[in-house]
């Protein structure tokens, strides 16, 4: 049996679709039992007919209970394939459909309203895309000042460090020391290219 509860096909027919389908069920099983017990009794009062008959009224009983199991068997598996249809074909309300008590609560519109709506729809995924954009490029421009950030403090360590080194040999102003280096390094470059020019 279908487990969907078919809210709105009850509300329609005023019984649920599973359960009118357990009904019919029922009552083709009844009616197989009632026939199956029929036959049972017609086959009975035959061999009551025949004079010198081997078969038992017991043998008859469990050829007929085995015959049922077979066409009960077959009739579920057919029900199973006719409850399909009957739920999806017949019993079913399609979803576009609205029963009349439920006919108010319909919001009407034209063609023309659902492509005013789907422009609407379009300008705020623009707009939606457009603000996820700006709200990017501070993040993108925060990651940069975190590496400019990151070099920075590298290169004030290293600063200090070199402070440090000049210090521990005896010089006490790092500026003073760092001009008196650039212009060593000048006056060494200048003594180099003029060896380099004298003829050898």
């Amino acid at each position: 049996m279908s487990v969907n509860p078919m809210t709105y096909e009850a509300q329609f027919f005023g019984f649920m679709p599973q359960t009118c389908m357990l009904r019919i069920y029922i009552a083709f099983q009844d009616y197989l039992f009632e026939v199956m017990q029929a036959v049972e009794q017609v086959i009975l009062k035959k061999l009551d007919g025949i004079p010198d008959c081997d078969i038992s009224p017991v043998q008859i009983r469990k050829c007929t209970e085995k015959f049922l199991c077979f066409m009960k068997g077959h009739f579920d598996n057919l029900f199973s394939k006719m409850e399909q249809l009957f739920l999806q074909l017949i019993l079913r309300i399609p979803s576009n459909i609205l029963l009349p008590e439920d006919k108010c609560k319909e919001i009407p519109y034209s063609e023309e309203d659902f492509q005013h709506l789907q422009k609407d729809f379009e300008q705020l995924q623009e707009k939606y895309k457009t603000e996820l954009c700006i709200k990017q490029a501070p993040l993108a421009e925060l990651e940069e000042q975190k590496i400019v950030q990151a070099k920075l403090k590298q290169t004030l360590t290293f600063f200090d460090e070199l402070q440090n080194v000049v210090r521990d040999h005896g010089t006490s102003d790092f500026r003073e020391s760092l001009v008196s280096l650039v212009q060593n390094s000048r006056k060494l470059q200048n003594i180099r290219d003029s060896v380099e020019k004298e003829p050898k």
